[in-house]
């Protein structure tokens, strides 16, 4: 199962930076190891072409084969890493991999979105709904040094959850966070 934290690299970029892969990945990440048979029924793609992504991410480090569950006749597929962190600025002086950063944000924006989308599409019931929420704030005033801060106290109360020791009523819960400044228009 998941081992460790991965930061992305320029190759690792690049060979992530396709939204099947990434989509396929999301799907690991959330819902656990598969096949290509069980993805490509999901995705709608041919099993050969979800076997070649999931080889590459595999090649790249993000996925294996769980030997386990796998037999002869079918190749089951598990996340490596239980956390992956891109950091923007590893880039900045990257030409090679403006293309490969651009696609891999707007793409993992697109997940981000279809899943609040999901979320909000989907019959709860009051109590679940109750305890959700999807909110902004937009009157904070920070310098970059206190928007790192905000971040890093974010995470340190994520990580506390994470450790938590789940009961029989918990579900799988998404939290997403985005924090970025806003240039000011005239």
């Amino acid at each position: 199962m998941a081992k460790d934290i991965r930061r992305i690299d320029a190759r690792s970029l690049r060979g992530l930076a396709h939204p099947l892969r990434m989509t396929i990945l999301e799907i690991l990440q959330l819902d656990g190891p598969a096949t290509s048979t069980t993805l490509s029924a999901r995705l709608g793609e041919s099993t050969g072409t979800i076997s070649w992504h999931l080889r590459l991410l595999a090649e790249h480090g993000y996925i294996e084969e769980d030997v386990e569950r796998g037999t002869k006749r079918e190749r089951w597929w598990q996340v490596v890493h239980r956390q992956t962190i891109l950091n923007q600025a590893d880039f900045v002086d990257d030409p090679e991999t403006k293309g490969s950063l651009q696609l891999y944000l707007r793409q993992l924006v697109q997940q981000y979105f279809e899943r609040v989308q999901n979320f909000v599409d989907e019959d709860w019931d009051g109590e679940w709904q109750h305890a959700s929420e999807i909110s902004d704030w937009r009157d904070l005033r920070l310098t970059k040094t206190q928007l790192r801060a905000l971040n890093a106290e974010l995470g340190e109360v994520i990580n506390r959850h994470l450790t938590a020791e789940p009961d029989e009523e918990a579900l799988p819960i998404v939290v997403q966070i985005q924090s970025f400044p806003r240039r000011k228009t005239q």
